[in-house]
């Protein structure tokens, strides 16, 4: 772990589960790193991940973000042997204190939800239950061809809707689909995921870092107040009431840049000149 993630961190006891490096400029790599837990959402895994997420929300050096899991999960959700301990529950009794333990959890989909930058979900390997929803809440998803994924809830007697899942993964793959993998339990593979758009694509496994990275310096190379502003409209399109009044927020977004950046008249420019653009604006 390198000096960046000691500085993102202030729960010292747990940093070794959340390692963030910075393989490529702009670019900053989160790995769930408890892999003999195959990443589990333990709280020591998920306390100091929301921290690393709040301290990336205003970190301006870094314009991407991949998440990803170290060893064969990208996160199996729920520890149901080993769940670590929750802040600021002395006093609670048992009621209150799963409040809160649940609020942890909400902060950390919402967290990446709310992100400036664009997060690219690296699954390489299972994503199970809560390990789902932290999939479901990155922008976009590349999966290894050994991955899988489990709404697993009502496989252990609970309901399948957990951290946002029956709202997002509707969206992400359709009702009939979603209706189906959360009633049954059941798992998808790497390539019925992308069949069905749960992933973008699937690769193999030696070329999944690669693949995010190189899309992750794609992203880069844009605007960032253009790249910024279309993942908020896309995500405010899921909530959206009305087709009028979302469109008219684009229109909104699309005329802050326009008129108030050089950006669009830089890559006119650049285009002409065949080269890539460098916009004054994201200095």
């Amino acid at each position: 772990m390198d000096g960046y993630a000691i500085a993102c961190l202030s729960v010292t006891d747990d940093t070794r589960f959340v390692l963030v490096d910075k393989p490529r400029p702009g670019v900053a790599l989160v790995t769930l790193n408890r892999p003999e837990r195959m990443n589990s959402m333990a709280f020591d895994v998920m306390v100091p991940l929301l921290e690393v997420l709040q301290n990336l929300r205003h970190d301006n050096s870094v314009r991407v973000v991949v998440l990803t899991g170290a060893g064969r999960g990208f996160s199996s959700g729920a520890d149901h042997k080993s769940a670590g301990s929750v802040p600021h529950v002395d006093g609670l009794t048992r009621p209150t204190y799963a409040l809160r333990s649940m609020e942890v959890l909400d902060d950390v989909i919402l967290a990446l939800r709310r992100l400036h930058q664009p997060v690219i979900a690296a699954v390489n390997g299972a994503a199970i239950g809560g390990g789902l929803c932290l999939a479901l809440a990155c922008d976009v998803r590349i999966a290894a061809h050994g991955a899988y994924f489990r709404a697993a809830g009502i496989n252990n007697g609970l309901t399948a809707s957990e951290l946002g899942l029956s709202y997002l993964l509707p969206r992400a793959i359709g009702t009939s689909r979603a209706f189906e993998i959360m009633l049954t339990g059941r798992d998808v593979d790497a390539a019925e995921a992308e069949r069905i758009g749960l992933v973008s694509r699937s690769v193999p496994e030696d070329e999944l870092l690669g693949t995010c990275f190189e899309m992750a310096e794609r992203m880069r190379g844009f605007s960032r107040p253009g790249i910024e502003l279309t993942k908020r409209t896309l995500w405010s399109g899921l909530d959206a009431a009305s087709l009028e009044g979302h469109m008219q927020a684009e229109g909104l977004g699309q005329l802050f840049v326009r008129l108030l950046t050089a950006n669009f008249e830089e890559a006119v420019v650049a285009r002409a000149q065949k080269r890539p653009p460098d916009f004054p604006d994201d200095k």
